[in-house]
């Protein structure tokens, strides 16, 4: 899948669109979902054109793989969910739920998080 330069996450980038900015460095950006499902709710992305994991993975450079994640752990930190505990996820394509074509990372935290796939 090609990358779509007008997707939400390409716009804020561009700061075509506002966010509430949590953290900004050369490699991503986190800034608070505008649907969150947990008292604390923030979004992850990398600056680089990546659809998903798979993309990113595959053709990011290691310093982009490397200081992605560092960031995402630098938000848990400053968000205070590292120590009690948060919730990292990525949705991947359409069976595993990826609304915007952006590779990204959910951090959920606040509060004891449920099981994370329904139980039918």
């Amino acid at each position: 899948m090609a990358y779509d330069s007008d997707n939400i996450f390409a716009k804020i980038l561009r700061g075509e669109i506002p966010c509430t900015k949590v953290y900004e460095d050369e490699h991503a950006l986190a800034f608070e979902d505008i649907n969150p499902q947990a008292p604390i709710h923030v979004l992850v992305i990398p600056k680089g054109a990546y659809v998903s994991m798979d993309d990113f993975a595959a053709e990011a450079s290691d310093a982009e793989i490397t200081g992605f994640f560092r960031a995402v752990g630098t938000v848990a930190r400053e968000l205070g969910v590292a120590a009690p505990g948060y919730r990292m996820l990525a949705n991947h394509g359409v069976n595993g739920g990826q609304e915007v074509p952006h590779f990204h990372v959910h951090i959920f935290g606040g509060k004891k998080l449920g099981p994370m796939l329904k139980r039918d």
